[in-house]
């Protein structure tokens, strides 16, 4: 399928790794000109070197306002105005019982996986809004309305994503910015390697072992019995990227192999 990107600028968050260097990559091939971000800048480099085409890596924190400010002087000067906006920047941020997790963990949490969405969009929303077209696809999770125990901040954080995408998309659809959600589960990402790994060594195992527990006993409704792929989701969220997409506005797409139990 054609998604009619071509000629489009994008910029993806969360760029170096995982769901956003999967994410960049499609949407390269798809024809877009394509920007990234993420904190470390060789880092980046190394994952810009590794797309097809030129991409352009700028580093950034995006729990600094001022650095956001900075990576949108430096991405419109070289490129633009972006027209899609994919947020995809994110940590597991404070784990425990909440009766074991401080006020700075709650904060931390909450800087990278919320406060970083408002950021971001505040800097590149009046791009889009001026050029009349505009895609802003928001990374949440099914934690967000199905939130586990030893995660809360995470949890919340992605519940705060959704409301703000519904409200978003209230507000600009009609100027023909579309905003969007998508809620992975359980992906082969740097973040669940961690995840996994520390399993693995808390249990006395190896991580494929670590991984089929954790299936077991904390996703028993993923009936695909597997890690999600990260090109898995790269592949909905290019889609609510493009024109394809052009009647599809504040909802939020589960990439999560029935993870959530409810309808």
């Amino acid at each position: 399928m054609d998604l009619e990107l071509t000629g489009r600028t994008a910029l993806v968050t969360g760029g170096d790794s995982g769901i956003g260097w999967h994410t960049a990559k499609l949407l390269v091939a798809e024809g877009a000109t394509v920007a990234i971000t993420d904190v470390d800048q060789e880092i980046l480099d190394e994952a810009a070197a590794e797309l097809p085409g030129d991409v352009l890596a700028v580093a950034a924190d995006l729990t600094d306002p001022a650095d956001v400010e900075r990576l949108h002087r430096e991405v419109t000067h070289a490129l633009g105005d972006p027209d899609v906006l994919v947020h995809a920047a994110g940590i597991t941020g404070a784990q425990g019982l909440f009766h074991e997790i401080d006020e700075d963990g709650w904060r931390s949490t909450l800087e990278t996986d919320f406060f970083a969405a408002v950021r971001v969009v505040r800097a590149f929303l009046d791009g889009m809004r001026r050029g009349g077209w505009g895609r802003i696809v928001l990374l949440a999770s099914e934690d967000a309305v199905q939130p586990y125990e030893d995660e809360l901040p995470y949890c919340a954080a992605k519940a705060a994503v959704l409301s703000l995408v519904k409200g978003l998309s209230k507000t600009y659809g009609g100027e023909g910015v579309l905003v969007n959600a998508v809620s992975p589960a359980f992906i082969a990402t740097p973040m669940t390697d961690a995840m996994m790994a520390k399993r693995s060594q808390e249990k006395g195992v190896d991580v494929d072992e670590a991984i089929r527990t954790f299936l077991d006993e904390e996703r028993p409704f993923m009936e695909l019995k597997r890690r999600g792929r990260p090109e898995e989701v790269a592949a909905v969220i290019a889609f609510l990227a493009s024109e394809r997409a052009s009647f599809v506005n504040g909802s939020n797409y589960r990439v999560d192999s029935g993870s959530v139990a409810t309808i």
